[in-house]
């Protein structure tokens, strides 16, 4: 059956579990190339996910929703937005400056690949606009309190901007529990940093007392009562379990709020969570923030605590010879941003035999590689790019030197003439740098003597 077609009946039949079992995941019935498997729409997991993220589907009591299997899900109610979900995830609609995008073509293709990517991981904030959906839709205009007339990107923008009626909103009021803010104190979050500007909590407790810490200090995911998006607030899901098992969460509020504050918690509206492991570093809209701006602006007062965090990032478990740095991809690299070569050289074990830092960002970042480097004697590879603008003598103390990588460095005006005296140095590669480089002409003549190696220059 066609997919078109199977949206359609959808949208009619009973929506039973099994219903979009046999519709969705089971193998297609129409004609397949010559030894193409037959497949579904989605996989079993998948199906699973996109029902139990409507705030209607009705789970049983005692269900592990992370282990339930085809036939328990018999036995679950499903919702009446999980063929809204179904449709929005299967067929969503795509405009570029020619119009909308013709279903089929390579360029929807591309585009709705990375859209379902993107729309699983942001499920459980489509939970959360549902919800809200399912409280005020009785005060939306007409026209969108048809669900089915309101794509899942058009939703949150929808409650965004929704205002509710005065008369109406005094009476939820009254039903919202008011907590005494007492500091930013809870049993399960630690105040680790009380600053002029800043107060941060740390919560490592992975129970019970840890979850509802985040839950709290999140706003319960209330986000329209001034709270958070945070998917580690949100008292239903389990979010929370996975980052936590992979290491701390960090929530800093400022010690102003300037008179704003969530009406669920009563704490600050401004807040920040950040989880290294998982290089997150989100805004109460749970949006990733410029962490290195941050630190190196506002947040300058908490440069310093965090050092210890990013530094566990540099070399796994401490013994690699391997330390292969992507600035701004890991926190590995956001070492370096914010302290400098001087900070990471003195992090680093002095027994690694390959060195690799590579900036990756749009940013200009030229900065001096320190003295220091002298000490690495192992070190074999080093890769330098678009993040230097000056390399010392003491890099001619690294006799087992046999790759020197410095492209893109716009700043670099030379190399050090004691590179001629390493022996095993066959290779050096200046692509995309400074044209004016100066070049011993030494080293220069030394590489480019057939036998002896090469430099790359273009």
């Amino acid at each position: 059956m066609r997919l078109t077609n199977t949206l359609s009946t959808l949208i009619t039949e009973q929506s039973r579990f099994q219903v979009l079992y046999d519709k969705l995941v089971k193998p297609s019935d129409k004609p397949r190339k010559p030894g193409e498997k037959p497949k579904g729409a989605m996989d079993f997991e998948t199906l699973k996910a996109i029902i139990l993220a409507d705030p209607t589907t009705i789970v049983p009591d005692g269900m592990d929703i992370d282990t339930i299997s085809v036939d328990d899900m018999d036995n679950v109610k499903v919702g009446k937005y999980s063929q809204w979900l179904l449709k929005n995830f299967i067929k969503p609609t795509f405009t570029d400056e020619r119009g909308d995008l013709e279903i089929g073509s390579p360029e929807y293709k591309k585009a709705a690949q990375e859209y379902r990517r993107l729309f699983l991981e942001d499920l459980y904030k489509v939970t959360s606009d549902l919800t809200k959906y399912e409280k005020v839709k009785q005060y939306l205009p007409q026209e969108a309190r048809d669900i089915n007339k309101v794509s899942a990107a058009e939703l949150f923008q929808l409650l965004d901007d929704f205002v509710m009626p005065e008369k109406k909103q005094k009476q939820l009021e009254k039903k919202v529990a008011k907590k005494t803010r007492e500091g930013f104190n809870h049993a399960g979050g630690e105040i680790v940093f009380e600053g002029p500007k800043w107060t941060m909590i740390r919560i490592s407790d992975k129970g019970e007392v840890g979850k509802d810490a985040a839950v709290y200090y999140g706003g319960f995911h209330e986000y329209d009562l001034g709270e958070t998006r945070w998917c580690t607030s949100s008292p239903g899901l389990t979010y929370f379990n996975g980052y936590i098992k992979d290491g701390p969460l960090y929530v800093i509020f400022p010690n102003d709020d300037k008179g704003e504050v969530g009406s669920k918690t009563g704490l600050p509206k401004e807040r920040y969570q950040f989880h290294f492991p998982s290089n997150q570093y989100m805004d109460r809209t749970d949006r990733q923030i410029n962490l290195v701006e941050y630190l190196n602006g506002p947040m300058e007062e908490l440069k310093d605590f965090f050092k210890p965090e990013f530094a566990k990032g540099l070399v796994k478990g401490g013994t690699s010879d391997v330390v292969d740095i992507a600035y701004p991809d890991n926190a590995a690299g956001k070492f370096i941003a914010l302290y400098g070569f001087d900070e990471l050289f003195d992090s680093l074990p002095d027994t690694i035999v390959r060195l690799l830092i590579s900036n990756k960002s749009n940013e200009d970042i030229a900065l001096d590689v320190p003295e220091s480097i002298g000490r690495f004697k192992n070190l074999e590879a080093l890769k330098l790019e678009k993040i230097c603008r000056s390399i010392p003598d003491s890099v001619c103390n690294l006799t087992l030197l046999n790759f020197l990588a410095l492209p893109n460095n716009k700043q670099l005006k030379s190399l050090p003439e004691c590179l001629m005296n390493l022996t095993d140095l066959a290779f050096i590669n200046l692509k995309d740098s400074n044209p004016n480089v100066e070049i011993p002409p030494k080293l220069k003549e030394r590489l480019t003597d057939e036998g002896m190696g090469f430099y790359y220059f273009e």
